[in-house]
């Protein structure tokens, strides 16, 4: 084989030849790549749409006397709401890119709670040993 001729498989994909019946996105089929079907993009967008529906009209019709239920409600449907965006939207399974894609999200998620934690155990601890506010009405 000479320097300057192409490789046969360089020429087959030059050619248009070698590419798989659903590759519409420059890429070969069979890369371990999961594309969603419409099924599957209609039932995150109905789960996404109920998980926004759900905090709006817990607020909105001050379903719930306690504010702090209410907060803790939202949360935790806004964090299952992520794991419906990353299930249905983003692809992430354990089977994707040979598992990668989840150890990196629970890696994120363990750094982001211990970031989290941190920041509030200090807050709290530096409230609690400041000083007390003196009341400036008192000194002449």
């Amino acid at each position: 084989m000479s320097a300057n001729a192409p490789s046969t498989k360089h020429a087959a994909l030059a050619d248009g030849a070698g590419k798989g019946p659903t590759d519409d996105h420059g890429h070969l089929d069979g890369h371990g790549h999961d594309h969603g079907t419409m099924g599957g993009y209609v039932t995150g967008f109905l789960l996404s749409v109920i998980l926004t529906a759900i905090p709006f009209w817990l607020v909105m019709s001050d379903v719930l006397q306690d504010r702090a239920l209410t907060g803790i409600i939202i949360m935790g449907l806004a964090a299952v709401q992520i794991v419906v965006h990353m299930i249905f939207f983003l692809h992430m399974n354990g089977k994707s890119e040979g598992g990668w894609t989840m150890t990196a999200l629970v890696f994120t998620v363990v750094v982001v709670v211990i970031v989290l934690a941190g920041s509030l155990w200090v807050m709290y601890h530096m409230n609690t040993s400041m000083m007390p506010m003196m009341d400036m009405g008192m000194t002449p």
